[in-house]
């Protein structure tokens, strides 16, 4: 769950929007992590990657702070490899549990379907968040006529692009100098209030917070020079 056109985001959303629900079998494990680490757990999703087809446990909070506190020191590098074998060894023990359900119900047919339906030997425990993804959403359904309209509406020569990015927006003026000139400006300011109001009506759940947000300043020069005039290469 990485961007807002992959499956597991959209099934995600469902369940924000309260159109779905996460998979029962998942359920006594979300109530868990939660519990235990004080996060909150919105969907679990199970697959298998690789040739050697590892089984993986993809746990999606809605914030990014949670997603965070499951790795070493808080940083997006190492995972706390605590965690996660807590987390594999309690998946481990909601499945037994499920599956000592189904037999005390003789139900022999799906027994065996529970049986082999999650691998649990050497499972992968990720993490990914919500809120960003949504965020990146919201940005990008931003139109480029709304944007046209906007660069219209402001009236100042010095703009050369207005151009949304992941969950961000970048003012590009003509020069360095200028990117200087407006860096600590009012203009700054109001421009990034008309950009919010714009990108406000897209946001369905209130992610966004105009006192924390605001707009890059960049210079076509430096997209020209340093970029090849290459939109791929400066997002890249």
């Amino acid at each position: 769950m990485v961007m807002p056109s992959d499956d597991d985001y959209k099934l995600t959303k469902q369940i924000m929007l309260k159109k779905a629900t996460m998979n029962a079998d998942f359920r006594e494990l979300a109530d868990f992590i939660d519990s235990t680490f004080n996060v909150r757990t919105i969907n679990i999703i199970y697959d298998c990657i690789g040739k050697t087809e590892q089984p993986r446990l993809t746990i999606c909070f809605e914030f990014e702070a949670d997603k965070q506190s499951f790795y070493e020191n808080g940083e997006d590098y190492n995972f706390d490899r605590k965690k996660q074998k807590m987390i594999a060894d309690r998946f481990q023990i909601s499945v037994a549990k499920q599956k000592i359900s189904k037999e005390n119900k003789f139900i022999n047919y799906f027994t065996k379907q529970k049986e082999t339906k999650y691998k649990l030997e050497n499972i992968l425990i990720v993490y990914s968040a919500f809120e960003p993804i949504a965020k990146i959403e919201a940005n990008q359904n931003v139109s480029q006529h709304n944007l046209l309209q906007l660069k219209s509406q402001l009236q100042n020569k010095d703009i050369w692009e207005i151009s949304p990015g992941f969950s961000g927006c970048t003012f590009f003026v003509y020069s360095d100098e200028q990117v200087k000139k407006y860096e600590n400006s009012e203009q700054r300011q109001w421009w990034t209030d008309h950009y919010f109001n714009l990108l406000a009506p897209h946001d369905q759940f209130g992610y966004y917070k105009r006192e924390h947000f605001s707009l890059y300043l960049d210079s076509k020069e430096n997209f020209d020079k340093n970029f090849q005039s290459n939109w791929y290469y400066y997002y890249k």
